[in-house]
């Protein structure tokens, strides 16, 4: 993580988020709890949106394409180059229609992936007569070692995270999207557990596709998503067509004079109903923050608190995976006391993942001194009676 070297680390945060004082929540992964900002622009825009005779043709686009910006800024990118999008299965089922291969090429997944990604790279090999390659590591081998271990001319695509999403185990993104271009592949990045708490830079990783979700690390609300597309692929075919798409979306009074032509970049691929009215200026004022923030600041800090609860759980004999994401630490626990150690933390009102074989503890700037104290004293608690 030597991008973060420089990062000045941010102060608790905590009046920012609407997390009672006596909760202590670990499961941003998960889902995110809302900024006050977040709240103060939704409850808003459901006052607007009661008043429709208020919006304005304008106010269709200018407030997704500010969304657009926002993002597109996180990662490197132009707005142009950035589709807004309801779920991480629309962004890798748009990446699979855009995409190909032939039988006896393979699509490189991870063991224990996330299933959405994992079901769509299914129904592509049924289209296409490639087959699936599911990426396995040996004992005390990464992912990174693993997935170059096989990365070859015979895979097609290569669908991998920045970060597992069981146990935020890291993967280096750079070495496999060299060794990607390399082997004549098309790389598609799920950024669902890492845009906004990781820094990405995609003119450096230069991927074909990226997907997260909003409503993660970005903070956001349900329902509204992000798909970078490289500019090789503007011209692809979008999932669905809808007249927003369309160019001269803007003057209302011409949307029957149909047009085959599509508004500039990546805009061909956005869902329909991207305005959202209701939930478009909650995801701006999550982005407003993050930005604010700045991604490596939220990095080097996390980075710290994940540091303090991977060092009293290995104080424990409890294990922690290396190399990880600097904001999610999966703790490994011995199967005969999981069920304690989950009952012990929700008494204690203690709030985390259970994945795969991991307790998954995914802070952010809420988190306080007093809610670390909590998850140790409640996993001393767990592992006293076990």
């Amino acid at each position: 993580m030597t991008a973060l070297s420089g990062a000045q680390q941010l102060p608790c945060a905590r009046h920012l988020f609407d997390v009672p004082e006596d909760v202590a929540y670990f499961n941003t992964a998960s889902l995110a709890p809302t900024l006050r900002s977040g709240l103060s622009a939704g409850n808003a825009s459901l006052q607007n949106r009661a008043r429709p005779w208020k919006i304005t043709s304008e106010d269709w686009f200018t407030a997704a394409e500010r969304r657009r910006e926002l993002f597109a800024d996180l990662i490197g990118a132009r707005a142009q180059d950035v589709a807004l999008i309801s779920a991480t299965s629309y962004g890798i089922a748009t990446a699979a229609r855009n995409l190909n291969a032939s039988p006896g090429q393979h699509v490189l997944v991870l063991a224990d992936e996330y299933p959405s990604g994992i079901y769509t790279w299914w129904r592509f090999t049924e289209r296409t007569g490639a087959s699936m390659l599911t990426v396995e590591r040996r004992p005390g081998q990464t992912w990174t070692e693993a997935v170059l271990d096989v990365l070859d001319e015979t895979v097609a695509v290569v669908s991998l995270p920045q970060v597992h999403w069981t146990d935020g185990s890291l993967l280096d993104l750079e070495a496999i999207a060299d060794a990607t271009r390399a082997a004549g592949a098309a790389l598609v990045i799920d950024a669902s557990q890492s845009a906004g708490a990781m820094p990405l830079d995609v003119k450096t990783l230069q991927p074909d596709f990226l997907v997260t979700v909003g409503y993660k690390w970005l903070l956001g609300p349900f329902g509204l998503g992000y798909l970078y597309v490289d500019p090789a692929h503007h011209n692809g075919l979008p999932l669905e067509e809808n007249w927003i798409l369309r160019q001269g979306a803007q003057d209302f009074a011409r949307l029957v004079d149909y047009r085959q032509d599509y508004q500039p970049g990546a805009r061909r691929f956005d869902m329909g109903q991207r305005t959202a009215f209701e939930l478009t200026p909650m995801a701006i004022a999550a982005l407003e923050q993050i930005t604010a923030w700045t991604v490596p600041g939220i990095a080097a800090t996390l980075r710290t608190t994940t540091g303090r609860i991977a060092a009293a759980a290995q104080e424990r004999g409890l294990t922690v995976p290396t190399p990880r994401g600097p904001h999610i630490v999966g703790i490994n626990v011995p199967s005969g006391t999981r069920r304690q150690l989950l009952a012990a933390l929700t008494n204690a009102d203690v709030h985390i993942g259970a994945r795969g074989a991991a307790l998954r503890i995914s802070p952010h700037l809420h988190t306080t001194e007093q809610d670390i104290n909590r998850l140790v004293t409640a996993l001393d608690s767990a592992l006293t009676q076990a």
